[in-house]
């Protein structure tokens, strides 16, 4: 019995070494924050936060803010203006270049219904410049395409899957990232949504693995008081 527990033990040790070796042996977390704010019957505001790990809470990747104005042509078709700000350490477990960008964004959101399922499509440009070490700019232009698809479960719960494809428009292999990955979402009220999910990053030289735990906030300031 020792033999086998000793022997138990020495895998684990084993495994969590070489788990410990790259960040794509890593399951990484990311923790969101998405509001939606209607201000009138065209106009709202998006908001964002997310806190971004290469490990579950260990090992900072990224951090991103994001504001916008949005404007609603009809139930399926609206546009968002807005800006973004990320600071950023893109080595694992080692020093990191210090990094942050400003990025101007525009999306272009389409909403369409297959039977019971609900395809939302997002065309986003980005205006990205990145500074690095305080002595290095670089501006680049970025074309991101998002399908989100979703199923209800119940009146309360549902079902996603995503893929985003990114784009650097500034360089001569344009292929930057594939974001694929699947989920749940849960309706606590009218207001609070949570979100749980898995998804991979695809880059040209590394995959990685991470997961999803956010809660998105809907609020409408539009509806009159008395």
């Amino acid at each position: 019995m020792r033999k086998l527990l000793l022997f138990i033990c020495l895998c684990f040790i084993i495994n969590k070494a070489k788990a410990q070796s790259t960040a794509e042996d890593k399951l990484g977390t990311w923790f969101m924050y998405n509001g939606s704010h209607k201000l009138s019957d065209k106009f709202g505001l998006k908001t964002m936060a997310h806190f971004r790990y290469y490990e579950l809470t260990e090992n900072f990747q990224q951090e991103i803010y994001r504001l916008g104005l949005n404007y609603t042509f009809n139930p399926k078709v609206n546009v968002t203006l807005g800006l973004s700000y990320a600071t950023a350490d893109r080595t694992y477990e080692s020093p990191s270049n210090y990094l942050y960008e400003y990025r101007y964004y525009q999306d272009l959101n389409l909403k369409s219904f297959w039977g019971e399922f609900t395809a939302k499509h997002r065309f986003r440009l980005e205006q990205r410049f990145i500074h690095q070490d305080f002595n290095v700019d670089a501006f680049q232009n970025w074309l991101r395409y998002d399908l989100n698809v979703s199923y209800p479960l119940s009146k309360t719960w549902s079902v996603y899957a995503l893929n985003e494809l990114f784009l650097n428009l500034d360089r001569g292999k344009r292929f930057a990232q594939n974001w694929t990955g699947v989920g749940f979402m849960h309706k606590l009220n009218n207001t609070i949504k949570l979100k749980a999910g898995y998804f991979q990053i695809k880059t040209p030289n590394e995959v990685l693995k991470r997961l999803q735990l956010g809660i998105i906030v809907n609020t409408d300031f539009s509806k009159k008081t008395i």
